[in-house]
């Protein structure tokens, strides 16, 4: 159990990042993701919502957004912070620890931890998605009820804005 904490405390170093060092751009912004226009929040600065909004190019009338609802008692129920994450893919390594025969349910339990069949497993793997902090944890967790984590790391990390997928 040591081992996973280990992993954890690690992650959340990584993800502890000064995010004065990326700036955040329109590309960054996942498509629909929801808008928000309270200029009046005390917290706009800081959030990824409102930061999207003050970056969007288009004259759209319509759109996903965070409606003044979200609004209750001083708090924003959809706050969403402005940080950096380290998210991550690829499983080459990933069963490195656990018994060969095990391996098959191994990867039967992380694939079916994307919820979506082999589709999501894949894309996961080959780069195209990139998995949050949260999801890492998620896996790590599954892989250690086969074998030991110690040692064991994503292929890739990268240092992406955090919008919550």
């Amino acid at each position: 159990m040591g081992e996973m904490r280990d992993f954890f405390e690690k992650n959340k170093k990584m993800n502890n990042t000064d995010m004065n060092n990326k700036e955040l751009t329109y590309k960054d912004i996942p498509m629909g993701y929801p808008l928000c226009f309270n200029s009046e929040c005390t917290k706009k600065e800081n959030c990824m919502h409102y930061q999207a909004m003050l970056l969007r190019r288009d004259n759209r009338n319509s759109g996903n957004a965070v409606f003044p609802t979200a609004w209750q008692e001083g708090e924003c129920k959809c706050f969403r912070e402005k940080r950096l994450v380290k998210k991550a893919w690829g499983f080459k390594h990933l069963y490195d620890n656990i018994p060969k025969k095990d391996v098959p349910e191994a990867r039967y339990c992380v694939r079916s931890y994307f919820s979506g069949g082999c589709g999501p497993y894949y894309r996961v793997n080959n780069g195209e998605n990139k998995i949050s902090p949260k999801q890492q944890e998620d896996i790590m967790k599954i892989i250690a009820k086969f074998g030991s984590t110690e040692g064991i790391r994503f292929d890739h990390y990268v240092e992406e804005w955090d919008f919550g997928y």
